[in-house]
């Protein structure tokens, strides 16, 4: 059976369903407490707009508990593949921009959540880091990637050295 977070129409403007998965997040959010969020696909889009909307709770009232959010902003944010959620209440929360420090790790052959889709996300996000594979769409799991993300998880704010930098025995593509 298919799973999502929302269902989109055809065109991609409207995310049915997107009210009753951030009221499912708001309870779970309400009970535990996470430095971050990590997400793949339409769980990166949907890892980006909590991280919005828990720095601006009062943008979907039905996200609030007795008037306060649930749960403290995110320290971090991973969207892998990600892209902006379609509709007025994904527009409203992101507003311009958002915070939160997000790493945006996109694949460079990815058909599916194609680079355009990707860099509205990119262009809404204040604080931000851009790690790309060669791949498409899935999460990289190379060891370099594992490596990276394990290191990059224990410490979000550090500099950690990109999975992808090269060699003098690896040089650059050309143009």
């Amino acid at each position: 059976t298919p799973r999502a977070w929302w269902k989109s129409n055809p065109e991609k403007t409207v995310a049915h369903g997107l009210e009753d998965s951030l009221l499912f997040f708001r309870d779970i959010l309400q009970r535990d407490r996470y430095d971050g969020v990590f997400g793949f696909s339409q769980g990166a889009a949907m890892a980006a707009l909590l991280a919005a909307l828990l720095e601006r709770p009062d943008s979907y009232p039905p996200f609030l508990i007795d008037g306060e959010a649930p749960h403290p902003p995110f320290k971090f944010c991973v969207a892998v593949s990600g892209f902006k959620a379609p509709g007025p209440l994904s527009a409203e929360t992101f507003g311009t921009s958002y915070s939160t420090p997000t790493l945006h790790v996109l694949g460079r052959n990815d058909v599916i959540v194609i680079e355009e889709r990707s860099k509205v996300l990119l262009d809404l996000s204040q604080n931000k880091r851009l790690e790309e594979h060669d791949g498409g769409h899935f999460v990289p799991s190379k060891a370099n990637w594992r490596e990276f993300f394990r290191n990059y998880l224990a410490d979000p704010l550090r500099a950690v050295p990109s999975p992808e930098l090269r060699t003098v025995s690896q040089p650059a593509p050309e143009d």
